[in-house]
């Protein structure tokens, strides 16, 4: 069980990754299949957890978690969670679970003395747009530049680069240091050479990060602790039942791959 209530009065900082898009089944498969042994030798068991999103579309899945609600199992039983905001008088909270009184947890880590980082990935981080805004607003500082989005086929090289470079910057400091992967969002067909974005195509996106998602815990974690959380904020339909796309209420863009962590 993860403390993080512990991890966050220490001053630990937090790396939360998410890989945009990526099915539960496709990386599951990739990681059996050997594809991504990096991530089979971070995360905890060398597994994924199958958990449910709240979100189905990246918009409303990150408001989600950057309010404190992460993907959760799929089971009645539920583990501890990581932080929440502070509950209304009648409702407990484990201690093991950070309480922040403030509305989201990236204003509630900044009262603890945190910078909030986002590295964007896809459009909803770009600020191209007013909605492109919404979400690296919330943030202290943000960064997003065309080549961190997935039409570039080294876009997650691009990212980790960024990422490390602002970790560096604020050594001083606890980091909440988010990462948007967008390498596993479409399109990625060209990662198989091939113009239509499928399961195989998204294996093979999640297969070129796996290099570079070792890289950047290793030079985080390379002398201090960090709080390691990476999930998907959905799935995507590949023609599954008929479906095609996010933003639907179907299981394979329910299921999301989770691990989480502590490494340093």
């Amino acid at each position: 069980m993860i403390n993080a209530a512990e991890i966050i009065h220490a001053r630990s900082s937090i790396l939360f990754v998410t890989l945009d898009s990526l099915r539960y089944d496709v990386a599951e498969t990739a990681l059996t299949a050997g594809r991504t042994p990096r991530l089979a030798g971070m995360l905890p068991g060398g597994q994924w957890e199958r958990r449910w999103t709240p979100g189905t579309f990246t918009l409303p899945a990150h408001k989600a978690f950057f309010h404190g609600f992460l993907p959760k199992l799929p089971q009645p039983q539920q583990p501890p969670r990581l932080w929440e905001c502070r509950p209304p008088a009648f409702k407990t909270v484990r201690p093991e679970t950070f309480v922040f009184d403030a509305p989201n947890l990236l204003a509630g880590l900044g009262q603890h003395g945190y910078r909030t980082v986002c590295i964007g990935g896809v459009t909803y981080f770009s600020r191209e747009t007013p909605m492109g805004a919404v979400l690296p607003q919330m943030f202290d500082e943000d960064h997003w530049r065309p080549e961190f989005c997935s039409p570039e086929i080294d876009s997650t090289r691009h990212q980790v680069d960024q990422a490390l470079e602002v970790a560096d910057r604020h050594a001083d400091r606890p980091l909440y240091l988010f990462v948007n992967v967008s390498a596993t969002h479409v399109p990625h067909g060209h990662y198989v050479g091939d113009s239509t974005d499928s399961a195989a195509s998204q294996a093979a996106a999640l297969a070129y990060a796996d290099e570079h998602l070792g890289r950047l815990v290793d030079g985080l974690t390379a002398d201090r602790r960090w709080l390691i959380i990476m999930c998907a904020d959905h799935g995507d339909a590949y023609g599954d039942d008929g479906f095609h796309g996010r933003g639907i209420a179907h299981p394979s863009v329910l299921n999301v791959p989770f691990g989480a962590w502590v490494q340093g």
